[in-house]
């Protein structure tokens, strides 16, 4: 199966960080938080990847390159003016559907996560579903899509980053998704398009078989100073299971 990473956000939450850096290059423990994901795909049997960038695009296809030295093979999409998460997969729907895989995988260039990817991909094939949504339990609600499943994990509403009065659920959307590449057809050629704004409220209208797995893997998406803080001390106090560069000096760090 082919993942897409969507690394093409400015990341202006992140900065002075990103000022100088793409936001999928900011380090977490030495790492560009990129690296991460890619080593989380190659982990779940996934070595066939393409990238979107646009802001300071070549600091990432230089640290990178064609992926040989992660043992993967990458591609990259460069977006002279963002797309928007759906519309930049509409740009390289040409490369898609040049694989036989019926389906394929989109996460994020910005998050810390150990989502089994595979299990996520054999829920959506045993579901027979359209569109699969990764979802978590988080403590703060406003900064993500609020999702709500039946008890089939089918997707009954969703509202994307909602105000305090649309709050119906602590479960989130986490930007993991497996789609069918039927999906395509639901997203306008180059025209900005949003997964959250767009795409998952146009398939619930259409009553379309869509549904939700809910991990409890750490995850977290680096979209602001607050949160890239909690990314570095979860992986250094180990809450998720990742190559650190060097050696520990100390079991725990504080707060």
């Amino acid at each position: 199966m082919i993942a897409m990473i969507l690394s093409a956000g400015e990341g202006t939450r992140l900065r002075p960080l990103t000022y100088s850096l793409p936001k999928p290059m900011v380090p977490v423990a030495n790492r560009p938080v990129l690296e991460y994901t890619l080593q989380n795909l190659k982990k779940c049997g996934i070595t066939q990847v393409i990238i979107n960038l646009s802001y300071k695009a070549e600091h990432i296809q230089n640290y990178f390159g064609n992926g040989s030295n992660y043992g993967m093979q990458i591609q990259y999409s460069l977006e002279k003016e963002l797309l928007g998460t759906a519309g930049g997969v509409k740009k390289v729907e040409p490369y898609l559907l040049a694989d036989p895989d019926p389906d394929f995988l989109i996460t994020s260039g910005d998050g810390i996560t150990n989502f089994d990817f595979s299990r996520l991909i054999s829920f959506h094939r045993k579901k027979k579903s359209v569109a699969t949504m990764g979802l978590k339990k988080v403590e703060s609600k406003f900064e993500y899509g609020v999702t709500f499943i039946d008890k089939n994990s089918r997707i009954k509403k969703f509202v994307e980053k909602p105000s305090w009065g649309d709050v119906f659920s602590n479960v989130v959307n986490t930007g993991n998704y497996v789609f069918s590449k039927t999906i395509l057809k639901e997203i306008p050629k180059n025209k900005f398009f949003d997964f959250g704004k767009q795409v998952w409220p146009r398939l619930l209208k259409k009553k379309k078989p869509i549904f939700g797995l809910e991990f409890r893997d750490y995850w977290t998406d680096i979209g602001n100073l607050t949160e890239y803080f909690h990314a570095q001390k979860a992986v250094l106090d180990r809450l998720i299971a990742v190559q650190i560069p060097g050696s520990q000096a100390k079991p725990t760090i504080s707060p």
